[in-house]
């Protein structure tokens, strides 16, 4: 199989080199300095788990420069370049290429199938800690390296799903193909958001969520609050998300953060919007209250 990743950061950059590492037909779009570095020397890694070591992708490249027909693109880009993928997906792909989103908004490949006519756009999300440490270089603070996917309904199944599930797995990634897909990603958007916004409101990294405290609070408020929000929206997660996700920030480096924090903090466009103030907005469509979301997305600036 012809894989594709669209973007090469901390979470496209991981699940490429695992890949390719693998041996695994990985194209890697990339841009900018970052992409020259991978072209001159390879990607390197700097895991947890496995150490440091480099790879070079089947290719690496530019989306002007790309004419491939992948079988699997995954799409691992902010949610504020979503938009610029649209045309070169649907100049690369072929019929039977199958699309898997990878972004921390909840519903993006719903609300990319419309725009791909004749292709399957698959959900997903992945578990990772992951940044562009400098170009040419991914550094990953934590083992925790897995990607959930799924179809919304059904009858869009495909076999090749399940292969992809296998490839991941031989690569060193937890491949989960999920039966609820839905509810899955909205599990994980219950992780990040809060993190992320934890983040960002209280200037901190992961370990300040670690330490008992207003900071780890306000991360345990967040999250009862999307719980709620999802057993009205009709997705109920299922577990306690609260332990849940305590669990897993309780694994994480100190130092870790959400690609969204970082981006806020060096004052790029970040995904606040989505990933903060859609809670809000969600919040009041539903009629679930949010104060403590309120709170932080006052402190940030919505109104």
């Amino acid at each position: 199989m012809e894989y594709m990743v669209i973007g090469a950061g901390g979470t496209g950059g991981s699940l490429g080199g695992f890949l390719a590492q693998a041996g695994k037909d990985v194209t890697l779009i990339a841009r900018g300095r970052h992409l020259e570095a991978i072209q001159a020397g390879g990607l390197r890694l700097e895991t947890v788990a496995r150490g440091a070591f480099t790879v070079r992708p089947a290719s690496a490249m530019a989306m002007a420069d790309c004419h491939g027909h992948p079988d699997v693109i995954f799409v691992c880009v902010k949610g504020y370049s979503l938009e610029e993928t649209l045309p070169f997906i649907r100049r690369v792909a072929h019929p039977a290429t199958v699309v898997i989103p990878l972004l921390n908004l909840f519903g993006t490949g719903g609300r990319m199938q419309p725009r791909l006519p004749g292709l399957l756009v698959a959900d997903g999300c992945i578990y990772i800690a992951a940044e562009i440490r400098e170009p040419g270089v991914i550094l990953q603070r934590a083992p925790l390296f897995r990607v959930v996917f799924g179809v919304r309904e059904p009858g869009e199944h495909r076999p090749v799903l399940e292969q992809v599930a296998r490839d991941l797995t031989d690569s060193g990634i937890t491949g989960i193909l999920s039966p609820d897909i839905r509810r899955d990603a909205l599990l994980k958007f219950s992780f990040i958001s809060p993190m992320a916004a934890c983040g960002a409101c209280f200037d901190r990294p992961a370990g300040a969520i670690q330490e008992p405290g207003e900071v780890r609070e306000t991360f345990k408020a967040l999250t009862a609050e999307l719980e709620r929000l999802a057993a009205a929206m009709g997705i109920p997660l299922g577990v306690d998300a609260v332990a849940a996700n305590l669990e897993l920030i309780d694994g994480l480096e100190p130092l870790a953060t959400t690609s969204m924090y970082r981006d806020w903090r060096a004052g790029r466009p970040s995904e606040m919007d989505g990933l903060l103030f859609e809670v809000v907005r969600l919040g009041r469509r539903h009629g679930v209250p949010t104060p403590a979301y309120d709170r932080v997305a006052a402190r940030l600036g919505f109104s």
